[in-house]
């Protein structure tokens, strides 16, 4: 049965410690112009702050979850599961940045059970403007390169785990030396 296209992002699914998957608040870098969407890989810069990643950044910061400010227009504290260049002077992002969690993504191409232990890079920056939802997927094309994650298995999504099609869903981790946490040099 083929997989449905359905691309979401890194959703986590569980942490390689146990413990509860934690927010951390930062800054939303002051030159981001791009929106970030939840389930989006971030990436820490220079100035401070976080910002959407790119494919083959070796400063990544975790996965987007949402942004918090107050309003500008209404003065009310306001959530939303994107950011979108809103002007508000204390504006903070969510992301998941323990490198310990594990992540749910869907392949791009056909990804099997055998590219377990092999690394990948992720492809896409977009996302829905209604939901707020990424549509980041894992380069199923980046296999075996210096990617910043690590397919540790495939999904049990009855919906999308069947790995002789595309967009099968798989489970990652971030790879050493990809992640900020996991960085033996100062970003």
């Amino acid at each position: 049965m083929a997989n449905k296209d359905a691309a979401f992002g890194f959703k986590p699914v569980r942490n390689l410690t146990g413990s509860d998957f934690k927010f951390e608040e930062y800054a939303i870098a002051n030159n981001a112009s791009a929106s970030i969407f939840t389930g989006q890989v971030v990436e820490a810069v220079a100035g401070g702050g976080i910002e959407a990643a790119a494919a083959g950044d070796t400063q990544q910061a975790g996965v987007f979850g949402g942004v918090f400010y107050t309003d500008p227009t209404t003065s009310k504290p306001t959530f939303k599961a994107a950011y979108t260049q809103v002007a508000a002077a204390d504006i903070v992002a969510s992301i998941y940045l323990d490198p310990n969690i594990i992540y749910e993504a869907q392949h791009d191409g056909t990804g099997t059970a055998a590219m377990n232990n092999s690394c990948f890079d992720f492809v896409g920056v977009g996302g829905s403007s209604i939901s707020g939802q990424s549509t980041q997927e894992i380069d199923t094309s980046t296999s075996g390169t210096a990617g910043g994650f690590k397919q540790i298995g495939i999904s049990r999504d009855p919906d999308n785990s069947d790995t002789s099609s595309a967009n099968a869903n798989a489970y990652f981790a971030f790879n050493t030396g990809e992640h900020i946490m996991k960085l033996t040099t100062g970003v």
